[in-house]
């Protein structure tokens, strides 16, 4: 195998840093040359039939074997000169020798075939590999801007930041860019592969290639055209296809060895026989037919296609699974963690219970801890500023405000320091809690969140909130049994009464509440001993220390969002859990596929060598075993693009 698994395992082969083709198949040079090979070929057999002179026929015959060549042949010469010998080498080898044998049809079709073969698997690969590319079609060519009042059609690749357009109700999105005026009910699927439209408004952040369903909006442009959304998940998965595998990487360390040693065995069939008496011809027709018969074709070819399909179908679903070992890593995972705000939940508390303590009023408190988290970012702290603004409570400024990791907040209000948090941030204040955690437990048993707000002598109040579980968390986790997930866990900072009551509602097997950020790496690293390969789930940049301990981190909800999507293992655009399930089965399904391939090849392999040696096999037969083996692990790696959904699929040992 030369030109398409060269491409894709980095041996030398320029084409692999060359643009997927995505033309018609007639046009494909290799494919052409191909064509014209088989023609000659069957003229100069026609020939030979009706009786024309031999000279007529061996001349059909050695232009059929040129244009048969004419792709891989030049591959041949340029690692000869390296030198270094790999497949291309072998069946040059092969095809000079037979002819040198006087072997002229031989010749001719061993270089139509394996050009033929190489070719059509060459076009194939890079078609998958390209597929993604037509998602860039998607996105429109021209973009209405919106300049000094006027509107003007431009090429959509002149946009740039800052840049105001227009989009009308049926159209798409020219890039990537913030909604400036309007709302309307945007189609995503083809950025986060979440079918559902979701409701946009002033200053939410639209993609490139969306589609816009209801009102007209004015977006202003926040990335260039070749550097929006859509452009760099086209890339990274590009990217992704060629990176190799565990798998890969241990055929290529084998193919360095065994191609030199076939064609060393070859040599010794040539030369040992003969001097100990055996006919030079006949050694001669084994060593050409062990020279086709043991290139490893199939075998080179058995990883890469199904890497490369798999990738390429999950980028059009939102799934970027950042290259070739991430994707075998997924196929080995037995155990899946996920972090649970934002992750399991929806990511929005909202406040359902105000408690004050010792004759505080509800206004007051509710006052005093919207001061506070009015500087934060936590999805807990907006949720009660929010509640404050909604009920109308009139917040007072906040001085001095400091973010307390894993525990809370605390700012200066009216001249006092004041605290938002939980219990454990009040008990290191050596406040007198008792009251307080009887009403938290309370909250925490309804699968609520409690907080507590007040100052060092004590609490003032217990604020509840609860993030709902997200729609469809609960199926999810039952599809990653039967995918074949052996132990489902939950990490989270919140309190353990709370965890424990969102995981069972959920299904969850284990749960570890209470983690800071760095602690959630420490309990990746014990699940992973005590269980196996581990994948990761949370929602960003707050999870990252525990996403790179695990075997893979899936970052979820990653549209437009650089950082996570460059830093994550494997990037799902969206936000929904099923696509968690699907990335596993996929993983599942590919290294499936790459190990039929391998046993496959190998077992072909066992066959055609000894029969080549015992001179079982014709030079003819060789060569369609050969060529016809090679394009079954094509076809059969072109598989993993789908994936079945409902049988349990077990996972390695």
């Amino acid at each position: 195998m030369g030109t398409a698994a060269e491409a894709a395992n980095e041996t030398g082969h320029e084409e692999g840093n060359e643009e997927p083709y995505r033309g018609a198949w007639w046009r494909f040079p290799p494919l052409r040359n191909a064509a014209v090979s088989g023609v000659l070929l069957a003229a100069g057999f026609v020939l030979s039939l009706l009786g024309a002179p031999g000279p007529v026929a061996v001349a059909c015959y050695i232009v059929a074997a040129g244009f048969g060549a004419s792709h891989w042949g030049r591959e041949a010469l340029e690692q000869i000169v390296r030198p270094r010998v790999n497949i291309d080498v072998l069946m040059a080898v092969a095809t000079v020798g037979a002819a040198a044998l006087g072997l002229w049809e031989e010749a001719a079709f061993l270089a139509f075939l394996y050009g033929a073969a190489e070719a059509l698997e060459e076009f194939v690969y890079d078609r998958t590999r390209g597929a993604i590319r037509a998602l860039l079609d998607l996105a429109p060519k021209e973009a209405t801007l919106l300049r000094d009042g006027r509107e003007e059609r431009v090429l959509a690749e002149t946009l740039v930041p800052g840049d105001r357009f227009l989009v009308r109700p049926g159209e798409s999105l020219p890039t990537d860019g913030m909604i400036a005026r309007g709302t309307s009910s945007i189609d995503e699927a083809l950025v986060t592969g979440e079918s559902v439209p979701v409701e946009k408004q002033v200053g939410a952040t639209v993609f490139a290639g969306t589609v816009n369903l209801t009102g007209a909006i004015e977006v202003e442009a926040t990335h260039a055209f070749d550097d929006n959304t859509l452009a760099r998940i086209i890339h990274l998965v590009e990217e992704a296809q060629e990176e190799k595998t565990a798998a890969q990487r241990s055929i290529d360390r084998f193919g360095d060895r065994y191609s030199p040693a076939i064609l060393l065995g070859a040599l010794l069939l040539l030369v040992v026989p003969p001097l100990l008496g055996g006919d030079f011809r006949e050694w001669a027709v084994r060593a050409v037919t062990l020279t086709v018969a043991g290139a490893p074709c199939a075998l080179v070819m058995s990883t890469p296609v199904a890497v490369a399909a798999a990738i390429g179908a999950a980028g059009k679903r939102g799934v970027l699974i950042k290259g070739g070992l991430h994707l075998e890593q997924l196929g080995l995972v037995r155990v899946v963690a996920f972090d649970k705000t934002g992750t399991l939940t929806r990511g929005a508390p909202t406040v359902t219970d105000v408690t004050p303590l010792d004759g505080a009023t509800r206004e007051s408190v509710l006052a005093l801890a919207a001061a506070v988290d009015r500087y934060s970012e936590h999805p807990l702290a907006r949720a009660i500023v929010l509640r404050a603004e909604a009920e109308g409570v009139t917040v007072p400024a906040a001085e001095s405000f400091q973010a307390l990791t894993g525990s809370g907040a605390k700012a200066a209000v009216a001249g006092r320091e004041c605290y938002v948090g939980n219990t454990a941030l009040f008990e290191q204040l050596g406040a007198d809690v008792t009251e307080a955690s009887t009403v938290a437990d309370s909250f925490r048993a309804q699968g609520k969140t409690a907080v507590m707000v007040g100052t060092a002598s004590g609490p003032a109040a217990v604020i509840a909130l609860r993030d709902e579980p997200r729609p469809g968390a609960r199926e999810a986790i039952r599809d990653l049994r039967n995918a074949g997930i052996e132990h489902v866990v939950m990490l989270t900072g919140d309190h353990g009464g709370t965890a424990r009551a969102i995981a069972t509602a959920l299904g969850i097997d284990d749960t570890r509440a209470e983690l800071r950020p760095e602690q959630k790496s420490e309990a990746i690293r014990t699940i992973e001993a005590e269980w196996g390969r581990v994948a990761m789930i949370g929602d960003g940049i707050n999870d990252a220390p525990a996403l790179a301990a695990a075997t893979v981190g899936i970052a979820m909800g990653t549209a437009g969002t650089d950082a996570a999507i460059e830093a994550a293992d494997v990037a799902l655009m969206g936000e929904d859990l099923g696509s968690v399930v699907y990335a596993i089965r996929l993983g599942r399904r590919a290294q499936r596929i790459s190990r039929q391939n391998i046993v496959f090849s190998i077992l072909l392999l066992a066959v055609l060598v000894p029969s080549a040696v015992a001179g079982w096999l014709s030079v003819a037969v060789a060569v369609t075993a050969h060529e016809v083996a090679e394009i079954i692990a094509v076809l059969n790696g072109l598989r993993a693009r789908s994936v079945r959904e409902s049988a349990p699929q077990p996972v390695e040992r």
